[in-house]
């Protein structure tokens, strides 16, 4: 079945042995790991990494894993990159951290501009934070402050897309729709407006993915027509649902034409899908629209360290600024925002971009990619394969012809898991999805070995 899957020796079927199983009971004494149920590890091996190298990581008694996900969709170019590390070493010996209110530096500076200079156009100004949800926090804080700012209180709203993640924070947490995320917390949530998600996959047959969105916005728009007077934005994450699917780039076109139309923002939630994941730096571009607010993370610092931006106009800038006494000013704040390291990274981080073809190198690897999935669409149990540049992704189900999807209580997606950890790769399907985010270093070969592990562990998974 696959020309590529390692041969396994029983040592690697327990990834824990030796120094592996000393680091994982000293981490389960006393560690609250997240996105996890912590009663797993009584049978689910922890894998205690001690280094990386490239797109491979490797635990502690030698093991090597193919990071198939870029570990959470942060790495770019390797692990333990020697540039992103240099840039890392020089700035340790000048400044470490300042506070951000009344002082600056370079670093923050420097990136603050090349950040302007590459985003789409009428981004001119830059807030820092620490992280991806903490940028959305921004995002929703900043585009209702405008509007109280402008005398309309009264657009306290957001509309999301269904299926839509944005984040584990109340706020970010507030316009997603993930119930298993989601519902434990509703309680304590904005309530969003929800809109029928473009995600090309929710089409009916014979219609394209075009006229799907096309038939999308016309549901936006209704909904629009009813809420505008109370929402103050409409969040989407450009292209990629993370968490959901893929759609056309006309959505985004008519996403912003009714956001004028309307007269509410447009926040681009490009954390995960920024950085040259859908094929051009920002996926917005391939829309030719630019948000009123851009959120950024993940790769921006290569996979370094926690950072976020977020990108908004001058338009916004400009409701803020005012004398002291006026009571307008954007009083939010990070302990370490604009820390001088994370900024380093990210500069080193868009040097790579600078100096290298990547966006030219991800199109070839996105093909080769795209030519060793081909095969999975005629698996009986895949209702689609489904890619957006570097990003794609396998949809597991009962049956192809009726696309119903296998109980989410079987687990299928984590037998994938633990089948790749078996055979020397990391993949974490979301619920029975499962995606392949590599980082930009991978080779043609190790994209064959990820497939085909791959592959290998759908054909496990969906046994009975």
């Amino acid at each position: 079945m696959s020309r590529h899957v390692c041969s396994v020796d029983d040592s690697r079927m327990n990834p824990l042995t030796s120094n592996n199983r000393a680091l994982a009971e000293r981490d389960l004494r006393h560690l609250w790991h997240p996105c996890t149920q912590m009663h797993d590890h009584l049978s689910i091996p922890m894998v205690p990494i001690v280094r990386g190298e490239g797109a491979w990581l490797i635990d502690a008694d030698g093991r090597r894993y193919l990071d198939g996900i870029s570990s959470w969709w942060t790495n770019l170019f390797g692990h333990a990159n020697p540039r992103i590390g240099a840039a890392l070493k020089a700035q340790l010996d000048t400044l470490e951290h300042v506070i951000f209110a009344g002082f600056t530096h370079e670093p923050a500076i420097e990136l603050a501009e090349q950040l302007v200079r590459i985003t789409p156009p009428g981004l001119d100004r830059v807030f820092l934070a620490d992280n991806g949800s903490a940028a959305i926090e921004v995002a929703l804080k900043m585009s209702f402050h405008y509007w109280l700012n402008q005398g309309h209180g009264e657009k306290t709203r957001f509309i999301a897309l269904s299926g839509s993640y944005h984040g584990e924070t109340l706020g970010a947490l507030s316009v997603s729709d993930v119930a298993l995320y989601r519902k434990t917390y509703a309680p304590l949530l904005l309530t969003p407006i929800l809109a029928p998600s473009p995600d090309a996959y929710e089409r009916e047959t014979g219609e394209s993915p075009e006229q799907f969105a096309s038939r999308r916005l016309g549901e936006l728009r209704s909904l629009l027509e009813r809420h505008a007077h109370e929402t103050s934005a409409v969040i989407v994450e450009p292209l990629v649902q993370c968490a959901g699917g893929m759609y056309h780039p006309s959505y985004l076109t008519g996403l912003r034409a009714l956001c004028d139309e309307f007269n509410v923002h447009f926040i681009a939630d490009e954390i995960a899908v920024g950085f040259g994941r859908t094929g051009t730096l920002f996926a917005c571009e391939q829309a030719g629209v630019s948000p009123d607010f851009m959120c950024l993370s993940k790769g921006l610092t290569g996979g370094f360290l926690p950072l976020s931006a977020v990108l908004t106009t001058t338009q916004v800038y400009e409701a803020f600024y005012a004398e002291y006494n006026a009571g307008k000013a954007f009083l939010h704040s990070h302990s370490y925002t604009g820390n001088p390291l994370a900024c380093r990274a990210a500069l080193a981080t868009l040097q790579i971009f600078r100096d290298e073809p990547v966006l030219e190198r991800n199109r070839a690897l996105a093909a080769h990619l795209a030519r060793r999935l081909a095969p999975l669409r005629d698996h009986p149990n895949v209702a689609e394969v489904r890619q957006t540049g570097m990003i794609a992704a396998v949809e597991l189900v009962q049956n192809q012809d009726t696309r119903q999807p296998f109980p989410a209580d079987e687990r299928r997606g984590l037998r994938v898991y633990l089948h790749g950890l078996e055979h020397g790769a990391l993949l974490r399907p979301l619920g029975n999805v499962v995606y392949f985010m590599p980082p930009y270093v991978v080779t043609e070969a190790e994209i064959d070995h990820l497939v085909d592990v791959a592959i290998a562990g759908i054909q496990h998974a969906v046994r009975g």
